[in-house]
């Protein structure tokens, strides 16, 4: 008896000892080349977190340089409707004027490994530019990442439906831009990876977030989490819906005439 219990004390013991199981996560930050300042605090955060940059900031091609030198993840943060400006997807526009939209974008972004939607709560909506979108991105072999700006998004379901590399956002960090909120919404990254194995958060260059980040980002690892880069989150995740954007790892919005 003294035996089995001097044993169960043990193994609980080395239960309690033991590390988090371990889940993923990556990290964006959205809406960089605007200030320098800024610009450069992003940069400085610890770990592979991914720049995505307007084009039509004044600092776009000198900030993707910068990036690319210090071996971050560079992706185009692509203006879609309700967005405006010289690059913005609209309904309605023709499809060479999209495409002339989206190579100026890309010459003013380089090193762009892939794009995600500024805004795009009307545009992701659009089933056929998104289809063609998707197509492009294959064609130039660069990936997708579906902000998730509206549940009315069709853009991840059109990736997967043609096997592009995609990844679709989990939880928005700075919705509310206070300490106390935005630590809150990095904690939910966490229970999100944990439950479902990773996360795909998405921040901006708002001083609070960046102050964030940089104290937690070097404490994710002694909490089970490791922050990977977007590549490796695409190859974690095979192109498959997570439970709160789809079925069986099919989205929910994918289209009923197209098999996936």
């Amino acid at each position: 008896m003294r035996y089995l219990l001097s044993l169960l004390f043990c193994l609980l013991a080395g239960v309690a000892q033991a590390a988090p199981a371990k889940a993923y996560m990556s990290i964006i930050i959205d809406d960089l080349g605007q200030s320098s300042e800024r610009d450069s605090r992003t940069l400085a955060l610890p770990g592979p977190v991914t720049m995505a940059i307007m084009p039509d900031t004044p600092h776009a091609t000198d900030f993707a340089h910068q990036a690319h030198k210090a071996g971050r993840t560079v992706i185009l943060h692509m203006p879609m409707d309700p967005a405006t400006g010289p690059y913005a997807w609209h309904p309605g526009i023709a499809l060479d004027e999209l495409a002339r939209r989206l190579d100026a974008a890309l010459v003013k972004v380089p090193y762009a490994a892939g794009i995600n939607n500024h805004m795009g709560s009307r545009m992701t909506a659009q089933r056929e530019p998104m289809t063609w979108l998707m197509g492009e991105l294959q064609r130039r072999h660069l990936f997708f990442v579906d902000s998730r700006t509206s549940a009315a998004t069709v853009a991840a379901a059109e990736a997967q439906a043609l096997g592009l590399a995609h990844l679709s956002r989990d939880v928005f960090l700075d919705d509310v831009r206070t300490n106390e909120a935005i630590a809150g919404q990095l904690r939910l990254g966490i229970e999100v990876a944990r439950k479902q194995g990773s996360a795909v958060l998405i921040g901006h260059p708002y001083p609070q977030t960046l102050s964030v980040l940089a104290q937690e980002i070097p404490r994710l690892k002694s909490q089970g989490i490791e922050l990977i880069s977007l590549r490796q989150m695409i190859a974690e995740r095979g192109n498959q819906a997570m439970p709160a954007h789809g079925r069986q790892g099919r989205y929910t919005n994918a289209s009923p005439l197209r098999k996936q």
